[in-house]
């Protein structure tokens, strides 16, 4: 999957960027806040999401991690696929959209084209305890891969810190991304040797 881009700006549009990487023009679709925020000829680095359907590949752009987690959160809420939950993000903050599924206030959600009272009730009961109140200095708590959770606890009963096991962890995640491999799919030990390789054991 590609997680990041980092190019060149060559054509802005409302609702997309063209992103030249590479010597390649890639087409990004971002909400208005990103589109407002280049300029063009200058670089940028976007976070991306890759959405796979049968007649087409979108790339979703997204100026922080973090908004492009909640971007892929977000379509975990029954009815609610890429570009509402693009339109979402593009209405709401990260820590306003935390705030209002904590607060449960609906009409905030409902602020957003595409959702209703019906769908701001679906998005507060299913995301209810997924999000922390980010207004409150907290951070977003997004799922953990089963893969990336035992790796994890092998490198820190190994001697790695949280922080330096992370970061060991994140360099495997972006070597096996630029070849094309999805890291759940390797195994344990496999990715042990790579994040050791990666990383510098404490212990050693």
């Amino acid at each position: 999957m590609i997680s990041t881009i980092n190019g060149t700006v060559r054509s802005i549009h409302s609702d997309r960027l063209v992103i030249e990487v590479g010597g390649v023009g890639l087409s990004v679709l971002v909400n208005a806040s990103t589109s407002n925020g280049a300029t063009m000829g200058t670089q940028v680095q976007l976070f991306t999401s890759l959405v796979v359907r049968e007649d087409s590949l979108t790339l979703f752009g997204f100026s922080t991690d973090e908004a492009r987690s909640l971007f892929e959160l977000l379509q975990t809420v029954s009815g609610v696929g890429p570009k509402v939950a693009l339109a979402i993000l593009g209405v709401l903050t990260p820590e306003d959209l935390s705030r209002a599924i904590a607060n449960e206030d609906l009409a905030a959600l409902e602020r957003t084209p595409g959702i209703g009272r019906k769908g701001a009730q679906r998005m507060i009961l299913e995301l209810k305890g997924k999000l922390s109140d980010l207004s409150n200095g907290s951070t977003y708590q997004q799922h953990v891969p089963a893969w990336r959770e035992n790796l994890m606890g092998a490198l820190v009963s190994l001697g790695f810190s949280p922080k330096d096991s992370d970061s060991a962890i994140s360099v495997v995640v972006a070597q096996l991304s630029s070849e094309g491999i999805d890291p759940g799919s390797q195994p344990l030990s496999s990715l042990l040797k790579d994040a050791l390789a990666s990383g510098k054991n404490p212990r050693a």
